[in-house]
């Protein structure tokens, strides 16, 4: 079945954001979700009456709490709810497609106990592009850094899996996958496009394999 790809003037500037630290939303990517909490309940039964659309966006821990509740970093991924299921007690099971990343201009207030922000997506527009970067350098590069990140985190990975996807793929599914720091997602969201982003997954993955896993304290330590 094809994809089907919105254009930039079909999707919305104001939308609910959910603000979840260490959930990373790329475009492209999917992103499963289990919402319990009754203003996320709400959130997710107005976006499936309104496009199904709402944004992934991260708290910033440097920002001061505001009134509708913790800073946010200004950039987030604006997603689309793919799949859904209700379960009997009363949760939404969902999958969250990313479809382009945003900048929030504002907040717009509270509704029914879930964030809204009015949001810029112009600036993104070549993640709508179904024609993916090429990795900036050979995949097997990306392989031997992944099987050393696999070694220190002890780590028994399924290569053929891995094997069957395609580059861009891959680059998306370790960036969401990986236990990454909230503010090392931060960066690979950030990144200015797909090569840059893949560069950027190349370097964390060296790094905490040097560091000794995933979840390592890397403060430097004092000799």
């Amino acid at each position: 079945m094809a994809i089907i790809i919105p254009r930039l003037e079909d999707l919305p500037e104001e939308f609910p954001v959910f603000p979840l630290p260490g959930a990373l939303l790329l475009p492209g990517g999917q992103l499963p979700l289990n919402i319990f909490e009754p203003r996320y309940l709400a959130m997710v039964e107005d976006a499936l009456g309104q496009g199904r659309y709402f944004g992934m966006v991260q708290p910033d821990r440097r920002l001061a709490q505001g009134e509708t509740g913790p800073g946010l970093y200004r950039t987030g991924c604006l997603g689309r709810i793919s799949s859904f299921e209700e379960t009997d007690d009363g949760r939404y099971l969902i999958a969250l497609t990313g479809v382009i990343r945003f900048t929030i201009v504002e907040e717009t207030g509270l509704r029914r106990g879930y964030r809204r922000v009015q949001a810029g997506l112009a600036g993104y527009a070549a993640d709508l592009s179904p024609e993916p970067l090429p990795l900036p350098f050979p995949r097997q590069i990306l392989l031997d850094a992944l099987g050393r990140y696999f070694a220190a985190a002890q780590v028994e990975a399924n290569w053929e899996a891995i094997g069957q996807m395609s580059d861009a793929a891959l680059v998306t599914s370790l960036c969401m996958a990986c236990p990454f720091s909230p503010e090392e997602k931060q960066a690979l969201l950030e990144a200015r496009d797909a090569a840059q982003r893949a560069e950027a997954l190349r370097a964390l993955l060296e790094i905490d394999a040097f560091d000794g896993g995933p979840g390592q304290d890397k403060t430097p330590k004092a000799s």
